[in-house]
């Protein structure tokens, strides 16, 4: 009953994390509903599922700081190539 509880409220949470978050905070958000649903699954009680969700949320907020640049603009060049570069100045 617990492990299934646990799949619907990750699943929900995914869903939610998903719209209007920073990468920093969905990568924060995506580790700590995977840790938490790893340490229900190891576990199997509500302790192992909080520290699963701790260890898995800061995991995941150091990856989402690494991957963050501030100032830069995303920009797409005459054939479609996507690339990152420092926004123009004043840009907000």
């Amino acid at each position: 009953m617990f492990k299934k509880t646990a799949i619907v409220l990750a699943s929900v949470g995914a869903l939610g994390v998903a719209s209007g978050c920073t990468t920093t905070e969905q990568t924060t958000a995506a580790g700590a509903i995977g840790g938490a649903a790893l340490g229900t699954a190891i576990g199997g009680n509500v302790e192992s599922a909080a520290l699963g969700a701790i260890a898995g949320g800061a995991g995941g907020f150091v990856l989402g700081k690494s991957t963050e640049r501030k100032n830069y603009c995303v920009y797409e060049d005459s054939r479609g190539r996507r690339y990152e570069a420092e926004c123009p100045r004043n840009y907000r």
